[in-house]
């Protein structure tokens, strides 16, 4: 008899492990209530030798297993549907690794305009210097296009192809060229105005075509250079609407912050998830808890009840 009490109690306590186990997990009220009710029908009965142990028995094969095998199956589905959260963030970290591996960073973009601001306003100073004296002496600097050539794809804003013909239209009897370049008059008469002292402000792309903007630094003025034809035009980039001028990143640093930001909200997401307990489970939970603390409750085991049936049901349903 006492090698019988022995057992039905050694069972109960780890039976109570596995209900504090899966407490822990969900971190909800209502299931650590259960926990707590379990530990104290369970003390009862080890405390009180002339009540019937084989109650105890029943109490956790009627109710306690219920609740736990239930509460697995939930935990079960969710760390399914997490572990598919987890792939697409692991697919997302591939490709953030990727992008961050490419050549050109956004820290050596940022130097390479500084340097083609300079080769610019060189070669701006030099052409004037041809024009004037009416030599053929090439005057762009050495590699000018190089520039565009690196960095359009990723860091230019791409504009519609009516866009693009609008800027790099103009009027034949309106600017000055020769064999190397072609450059609005009234473009070089506020360069020279300026002493030639501008500095890159951004680029701009149309499938293959690209122009660079530069900027006075003394006036809100702006004009463009079309590399694949050594053309110079001011500009109004007023007539660009919805462009955010301010945003220097590039398309792959826009990318990478946009994975990252995803991958934040899949990992909030994900722990939402993976203790996430449905409201009609813990409807019936409440209703559970109820019961087994009921001051008579000791008398009814043995007699299944509605919960008990609810509770088993459930581990029979999909999409919990």
């Amino acid at each position: 008899m006492e090698d019988n009490l022995a057992i039905i109690l050694n069972n109960s306590n780890k039976t109570i492990s596995k209900l504090q186990v899966l407490s822990a997990f969900f971190d909800e009220e209502i299931i650590y209530k259960i926990y707590l009710r379990s530990q104290v029908v369970h003390k009862l009965f080890e405390t009180n030798p002339e009540l019937d142990i084989n109650k105890l028995e029943l109490f956790h094969i009627q109710y306690t297993d219920s609740v736990i095998d239930l509460l697995r199956k939930i935990k079960a589905d969710n760390e399914k549907n997490v572990s598919l959260l987890y792939d697409e963030i692991h697919l997302n970290e591939e490709l953030i690794e990727k992008l961050n591996n490419a050549v050109f960073t956004e820290k050596s973009y940022e130097l390479d305009k500084q340097r083609q601001s300079l080769k610019m306003n060189l070669s701006m100073r030099a052409l004037f210097k041809t024009l004037s004296e009416n030599t053929d002496e090439y005057p762009f600097s050495r590699n000018i296009n190089a520039f565009s050539n690196r960095y359009a794809q990723d860091f230019f804003y791409d504009i519609s192809a009516d866009q693009m013909l609008a800027l790099i239209n103009f009027d034949t009897d309106k600017v000055y060229k020769n064999t190397h370049a072609t450059i609005q008059k009234k473009l070089m008469g506020l360069l020279c105005k300026v002493d030639f002292k501008t500095e890159f402000f951004c680029g701009l792309r149309s499938g293959d075509l690209a122009v660079e903007i530069y900027r006075f630094l003394d006036l809100d003025r702006h004009y463009l250079y079309l590399p694949s034809k050594n053309l110079l035009l001011l500009c109004d980039l007023s007539t660009i609407p919805n462009i955010d001028w301010t945003n220097n990143l590039s398309k792959k640093a826009r990318i990478l912050q946009e994975l990252n930001s995803k991958n934040d909200l899949l990992e909030s997401r994900a722990k939402l998830i993976k203790t996430r307990l449905p409201e009609p489970v813990k409807a019936v939970l409440s209703e559970y808890h109820e019961k087994i603390s009921e001051v008579d409750f000791l008398q009814k085991i043995g007699n299944y009840d509605v919960q008990t049936n609810i509770l088993k049901a459930m581990l029979n349903t999909d999409g919990l």
